[in-house]
């Protein structure tokens, strides 16, 4: 059996635009209708409650309201997000509701176009706001079986997803043990309980701290070092395996990172994010946006002012100290007084020893959750190639014949 190929036009009711109400009338923003953004996708839900308009706002603006059980998907500035609204939602102009036509699955149509999401993220253009258009959308290609197979992919994906979103999970739990082990072990720096001593960061530290390269991004190829930006650096001060670039400089030895380097972003709204380099990250040189501190391991183990740096005691300290102008911004001398605990160093190194073996967890974790990404994206594959329903298919084939004829009439174009 063949399955029909159809444009998403086709199997729409109707498309839906966004818009932005005028931010300057209060009014319009105290209102009961949920109105949101692409900020507001993660991980495939919508969070609502954020922002909510008026009736006014609706009526005196760009914005509509998508149906509940209706598609929602991003268009502009973070193209591919998708979910089905949960209730009546309005929305902005970076995003475009889809009202699918009666006997279609709207989770089947979600999953199909995931599938496609290359093609679409593809199609993107802007110098600066990059988006697709609602022709792209419109003539999006997908494949549609009888209607009692679109149901059956649909409830294998959602075994699937549940299964990835448990790793996830799990993935988030184990990020957030570092602050919990540290406080245990040395009690909360913000109050310091047990009464360690306390000294300026740049009392821990070798030298001075140092500016990084001032250099373009280039291709990475084997041999050259990898270029660290903040933007390459995680939430949780690990390295991205995304996006590997090198540097555009010929003498980049004086930029070279060692083990026990901590590098510090001193510039952008991710400004106080850390990174401390390990071996294991292969040969890098750093970015003039990030400021290298060198602890001195004979007052201060690497990872405790690594860890240190994890703990809501210095993000307080990054929210109090940064300057915002143009943009936010810590320089290398206010680093420098930072204000760090120091434990005996035989703690520190113990602590250390901890968490030389959760990185190998997390190394562990991060292979299984890759292995896991690559199944998934394999039994999405195989649903939309018919592999994944073919033997379920054969048991049903003489309704899903009849399926496939009401739903061709139904959607004869």
């Amino acid at each position: 059996m063949k399955w029909p190929e159809f444009k998403l036009s086709n199997l729409a009711e109707k498309f839906i635009s966004g818009g932005t109400p005028n931010t300057k009338v209060e009014p319009y923003w105290s209102g009961d209708i949920p109105w949101i953004t692409g900020a507001d996708f993660t991980d495939g839900e919508i969070i609502l409650g954020r922002r909510h308009i008026n009736q006014d706002a609706l009526n005196n603006s760009a914005t509509n309201i998508v149906p509940k059980g209706s598609i929602i998907m991003v268009t502009r500035t973070g193209v591919g997000k998708i979910a089905i609204a949960q209730e009546d939602t309005a929305v902005s102009q970076d995003i475009t509701g889809i009202i699918l036509k009666n006997g279609i699955d709207t989770n089947y149509v979600v999953a199909a176009i995931k599938n496609k999401m290359a093609t679409l993220l593809s199609a993107q253009r802007g110098a600066t706001i990059k988006g697709i258009t609602r022709k792209d959308i419109a003539n999006l290609v997908l494949t549609l079986p009888p209607p009692s197979e679109q149901q059956r992919i649909v409830e294998i994906l959602d075994q699937a997803e549940r299964l990835r979103k448990l790793r996830v999970e799990a993935d988030k739990k184990a990020e957030r043990i570092l602050p919990v082990l540290f406080i245990k072990m040395f009690g909360d720096p913000t109050t310091n309980p047990m009464r360690w001593p306390q000294k300026p960061l740049i009392k821990v530290c070798i030298d001075k701290p140092e500016y990084g390269a001032n250099a373009s991004a280039v291709e990475w190829k084997e041999g050259k070092p990898r270029y660290v930006r903040i933007t390459d650096i995680l939430e949780n001060g690990q390295l991205s395996p995304n996006g590997v670039v090198s540097l555009s400089l010929e003498n980049w030895e004086q930029y070279q990172l060692v083990k026990g380097d901590l590098l510090f972003a001193r510039s952008g709204n991710t400004v106080g994010k850390t990174y401390l380099y390990r071996n294991k990250d292969g040969l890098c040189a750093y970015a003039g946006y990030l400021i290298r501190f060198k602890p001195d391991t004979k007052k201060m183990e690497p990872a405790f002012l690594f860890a240190l740096t994890q703990t809501n005691y210095y993000k307080s300290w990054v929210a109090a100290r940064k300057r915002v102008g143009g943009q936010p911004n810590i320089n290398g001398k206010e680093y420098s007084i930072l204000s760090v605990l120091c434990p005996p160093l035989p703690l520190q190194q113990k602590f250390s020893a901890v968490l030389t073996q959760l990185d190998t967890n997390r190394e562990r974790m991060r292979t299984c959750c890759a292995r896991q990404e690559i199944l998934f994206n394999s039994i999405l594959h195989r649903a939309f190639t018919g592999e994944l329903t073919a033997s379920w298919r054969k048991a049903h084939m003489k309704e899903l014949l009849q399926e496939m004829e009401v739903q061709a009439k139904a959607l004869a174009v």
